[in-house]
Formats: C-alpha cells, sequence, structure tokens
C-alpha cells in the first residue's frame, strides 16, 4: 500500500492516482472512517444503524475509489447514501440535512491526475488532522476487522433541496435579470450553478460548464489570474454585470466586476458581510488574519462585531461554533455561513453579492469602491530551511512592533502590516503585505523579503 503519509494532509486526503491513491488505499480509508463515524454517532447516544452520505466529483477516477471507500465503509456496518455528482457544498449540506456523517471524493483546485477526499461528521463537522484525520489514518495503516453485519447500499438526490437552501439565503423577489458570465472550468459548478441560478431570471452564461475532470480548457483554480483570461474577457464582450469563477468542486467563488477587475477575497468578505449585516445587526463576523483590514472596519461600520482568526475551515468552524457568528470569510475565497451548518459555499456568497447588485442598481465596481481602501502584495511564498528560526528573525527585527502568533507572525505597524507563516506541507513561509500606498508596500516588502531570504 502506499505510504498515507503523502496523502493525508492538514484538513483532508489527497494524492495522485495511482501511485498514491488507489481502490486498495480508498478501501482501508473507507473503512477507517466508517469505524471512526460509527464511533462518533455512538459517543452522541444515537442508537441504530449509522448512515452516511458519500458523493464524487466530475474526475474519472472518483468512479472506482469512491467505490472502493463505499464497500470498506460498509464492511464496518455503515449504511452507506451515495449522491452520485456534486459540489463540495452540496455534500456539506447533505451532512448537515439529514445529520449524518459524509465524504466527498474530490481534488478541487488539483490537476486532473490528482483525486482526494474531504470527511466531515453530522451536521457537516470537520475533520481535520486534530479532529479524527490522525486516526483515520492509523486505522487505515493497519486495517480493521469487519464489522458482524455489514452495511447497506442505496442512492439519493438532494440537487434540488440543496439548490432551494441557497436560495434561502436572500429575498428572491429583489432579484434584477442581471446578466451574468460563470465560468465553471469543467467542474462541479457546471452541475450545482444552473440548479440555483435557474429559476431566478438572470441572463447566465456559463463557460466550460460540460463536467470534464480532464481539464480540457484551463485549470480549474481561479485564484490563479490566468484562470480567469477567458472569464474576464467575456464579461467585458457582452457587458455582463459580473462574472463568477468557480474552482473544481465549486465550494469557492472568485468575481469579477463589471470592467473585467478581479476582486479579491477580501473584499468579497467585505461586501458579504456588508449585505449579511443590514439583515442581522449586531452579528458577529469571523475574518481570517490575512483579509484586508478593510474587512473588520467594514463590519464595525456595518454595525457587526469583528473577530480574527487563524487561516483554515477547521478553525473558522471551531470559533463559528464558539461565537454564534453569522458569516466567516477567508482570502483564499472560501465564505462560511452560521446557517449552511457553519460550512463554506461559494454560490450562497454569490447569491447574497447579487442580491446588492439587485438592490443597489449600482455596478459592482461601484459596490466596491468604499471598501477598497489599501494595497496588497498577494502571498509571496520563498523557501527556507528553518521557517521557526526565520520567523524568530524577523519578530525580532521588528520587536518595537505590536506582534501576535494566532497563525505565525503578523505585525502591526499601523500604516502597513504583514503575517508571515510557514506552510503547512512544505519548507515555504508565506508572506502577505497591506499598506496604505504602493510606495510604502514596495518598501516593506522589500525589506521583509531580504530578512526571509537571510534565513
Amino acid at each position: 500500500m502506499a505510504s498515507l503519509d503523502a496523502v493525508f494532509k492538514a484538513y483532508d486526503i489527497r494524492g495522485t492516482v495511482p501511485d498514491q491513491l488507489d481502490a486498495d488505499v480508498c478501501r482501508r480509508i473507507g473503512a477507517a472512517f466508517g469505524r471512526f463515524a460509527a464511533d462518533a454517532e455512538a459517543s452522541t447516544g444515537n442508537g441504530g444503524p449509522v448512515r452516511m452520505v458519500l458523493a464524487r466529483d466530475m474526475r474519472p477516477s472518483g468512479i472506482e475509489l469512491s467505490a472502493a471507500f463505499a464497500e470498506g465503509a460498509m464492511e464496518q456496518g455503515v449504511d452507506v447514501v451515495e449522491l452520485g455528482l456534486a459540489s463540495t457544498d452540496l455534500l456539506y449540506f447533505a451532512s448537515g440535512h439529514l445529520g449524518v456523517p459524509g465524504a466527498i471524493f474530490t481534488a478541487s483546485h488539483n490537476p486532473a491526475g490528482y483525486n482526494g477526499i474531504k470527511m466531515c461528521l453530522a451536521g457537516a463537522t470537520p475533520v481535520g488532522e486534530e479532529t479524527g484525520l490522525g486516526v483515520i489514518k492509523q486505522w487505515a495503516s493497519g486495517g480493521l476487522a469487519p464489522a458482524p453485519v455489514s452495511g447497506s447500499l442505496s442512492s439519493a438526490d438532494l440537487l434540488d433541496a440543496f439548490a432551494d437552501h441557497v436560495r434561502s439565503f436572500v429575498d428572491t423577489s429583489l432579484l434584477a435579470p442581471l446578466k451574468i458570465v460563470a465560468d465553471t472550468a469543467n467542474g462541479m459548478g457546471g452541475l450545482v450553478a444552473p440548479a440555483v441560478f435557474g429559476p431566478l431570471g438572470f441572463d447566465v452564461e456559463y463557460l466550460y460548464a460540460e463536467l470534464d475532470g480532464t481539464f480540457p480548457n484551463h485549470p480549474a483554480d481561479p485564484i490563479q489570474p490566468e484562470n480567469v483570461a477567458d472569464l474576464r474577457a467575456r464579461v467585458l464582450e457582452v457587458g455582463a454585470d459580473i462574472g463568477l469563477a468557480f474552482d473544481g468542486d465549486a465550494d469557492r467563488v472568485f468575481l469579477i466586476d463589471e470592467q473585467a477587475n478581479i476582486v479579491s477575497g477580501s473584499l468579497t468578505t467585505a461586501l458579504v458581510a456588508k449585505g449579511l449585516l443590514a439583515k442581522h445587526p449586531g452579528a458577529t463576523v469571523l475574518h481570517n488574519l490575512i483579509c484586508s483590514k478593510a474587512v473588520p472596519e467594514v463590519i464595525r461600520e456595518g454595525g457587526g462585531k469583528p473577530v480574527r482568526t487563524r487561516v483554515g475551515h477547521s478553525f473558522i468552524k471551531q470559533v463559528m461554533a464558539e461565537t454564534g457568528a453569522i458569516f466567516g470569510g477567508e482570502h483564499s475565497g472560501h465564505y462560511y455561513f452560521r446557517d449552511n451548518y457553519r460550512a463554506d459555499s461559494g454560490l450562497i456568497a454569490a447569491l447574497i453579492v447579487l442580491e446588492q447588485l439587485s438592490v443597489e442598481h449600482k455596478p459592482l465596481s461601484a459596490l466596491l469602491a468604499p471598501l477598497d481602501r489599501y494595497v496588497a502584495s498577494g502571498e509571496i511564498n520563498t523557501k527556507v530551511h528553518d521557517p521557526s528560526a526565520v520567523i524568530d528573525n524577523v519578530a525580532a527585527a521588528f520587536a518595537e512592533l505590536p506582534q501576535d502568533r494566532l497563525d505565525g507572525l503578523t505585525i502591526d505597524a499601523g500604516s502597513w502590516w504583514c503575517n508571515l507563516r510557514a506552510s503547512n506541507t512544505e519548507p515555504l513561509l508565506r508572506l502577505n503585505v497591506e499598506a496604505s500606498n504602493p510606495e510604502e508596500l514596495d518598501d516593506r516588502v522589500t525589506a521583509l523579503r531580504t530578512l526571509i531570504e537571510k534565513g
């Protein structure tokens, strides 16, 4: 069996097929997750057979791998409900709606040779490195004896129920017949976006809507500017009000304004927060610590309470549960909603923006202009020998400035701030810098990179 160390990541399982992930590996992981889910259900006092939902994205390898995973789970006495093709946010909805654990085979934005597994417990409760993945890896590595009674296999179609749920986040009577171009990148957005938008009266043009896990047009990774080039061009060609770029499993979305400008995840977080706070005044809203300073400012201006979190869905969902936050946003394009079982959904975020466009009768660029207050470096990655030592050296160089270690090192000088974090999987440091003007940004980036490269 291939080494599990290579495929078990901080938040999910991911690797190349078949050298890292094959049917045998997935059968063992399915058995381990089945046992883990059954133990979790038993600890809640929930008697009777354990059910789980299982889905897959459009990658060809998902058919064989998910079938093997189902076999492993059923060997542990778990009843498996197959959802078939689904987006990750549909899987989370199914877990929350039915109150059962779930798993989806997807490698999200990774290239075609990859596949992976995202898992959750009942209610879309995340399973990460510190909340079960370590145990699942151990059991998958050692193997488990079958349960006395095998589970069953059935199927369900929750696409329409999911679409209804997504639409419940807005007042559909307020929506205008906006012109939208949506690039689903041959990913699962091609299934779920038409189901959600279909009844709403929008004029939607889809780019690359065919489900094709070989990604014949461009990678399904919209955070890379080159992958939204076709979308930006089409927005200008047809005079669209907005462009929507989804990733492979359609849980993330990036916005393109009517002038074909790429909208950052921070600005989208601020805009969605503004829309939600108009309906839920005084609510708590989360933002991760690499979001723009504009985000907490907009939350406060909207009467909300901003709470800063670490990067990563497991941390955000935990803080959402602790604080009752209505919404949480990440600069990377993940948007989490309390009323979506605290799970992320690009479609819900997109609809909330479309509602604001409809009500405000302004172009998207005009809605964003008051929120766009700073200049940012984007994420700068540097390979280093000892990430911890470099972080300590940078901290010492700016010892006179306010700092914290919530997630890596954050330094806040007022007119500029930065965050320096180590990668979970590589000997990399990730630097994000934001400043009040381009000149100061350039100066700070140069100084910080010099320190980092010294080691």
